[in-house]
């Protein structure tokens, strides 16, 4: 089995290579119907299971279906032979139609969550989806907070007087968070540390970012591992700054600081 690393989805596994040796293809892709197939692998079926036609990200209004590659794959031994030694190769692009050609290529509809998350917004959903069906997880904090469920506060966090966690914010081991702070559909990943009267709201945050005191971050953006923003400091929207960046000035227009 081969699964993409950027996708988040409910699947019966055991049903997917049932259907791969009933019909004894030499490979079977999970597929699923989505509203713009035009990021993905696009395929058509035969009743009987069998892609009759598979292709990668067509233009839009050229799909023949709306059946895309859910990014998981179930390969036989025989499949090394179609691959060329010593050379890059793409499963998708050169490998896929060859076996369509050859009527070797089947497909497995799924019917359950499907969700790519490869942009930071998707990820952002797709941890709201576990909140929702997650255990809320407290931190054994000894300050007055005002948390707001769902949210999820791994262990060794310390989270100052009167700050307002949630609704759907993660905060990751050994976060340090000031008084007074704000934090909220956002996940914030281990080791960081946010200074007082800061405000996040709908961002990602990396691992050991330091945050100064009173410092706007809006929705979108994405401040890399080990990054330093200075106090007084407010970011605009879908910005990001990547690892080990530092921001000292007020950014007030999307941008990327790298």
């Amino acid at each position: 089995m081969v699964l993409n690393g950027d996708i988040f989805a409910e699947l019966d596994y055991a049903e997917i290579l049932e259907t791969h040796k009933k019909s004894k293809a030499l490979a079977t892709i999970a597929l699923c119907e989505v509203e713009d197939p035009t990021r993905y692998g696009v395929a058509e079926l035969t009743e009987k299971g069998k892609i009759t036609r598979f292709i990668e990200k067509p233009a839009k209004g050229t799909a023949p279906t709306n059946l895309i590659n859910a990014g998981i794959y179930v390969l036989s031994p025989e499949i090394f032979s179609y691959l060329p030694k010593g050379k890059h190769v793409s499963m998708e692009r050169e490998i896929f139609p060859k076996l369509v050609k050859e009527g070797k290529l089947y497909g497995h509809k799924i019917n359950g969550l499907w969700m790519d998350i490869g942009k930071p917004d998707e990820y952002l959903q797709a941890n709201k989806i576990i909140l929702d069906n997650a255990k809320t997880l407290k931190t054994n904090n000894q300050n007055t907070i005002n948390a707001k469920k769902p949210f999820a506060i791994d262990t060794g966090v310390n989270i100052g007087a009167n700050a307002v966690i949630g609704p759907y914010a993660i905060i990751g081991k050994n976060v340090t968070i000031g008084e007074n702070v704000q934090i909220k559909e956002t996940v914030i990943l281990p080791d960081t540390k946010i200074d007082d009267s800061t405000v996040i709201n709908g961002a990602i945050i990396g691992e050991g970012a330091k945050i100064g005191k009173n410092v706007k971050i809006g929705k979108g953006c994405i401040i890399g591992d080990h990054a330093k923003i200075r106090d007084n400091i407010t970011i605009a929207k879908k910005t990001t700054v990547c690892p080990a960046k530092e921001v000292s000035e007020n950014i007030l227009k999307p941008t990327s600081i790298c």
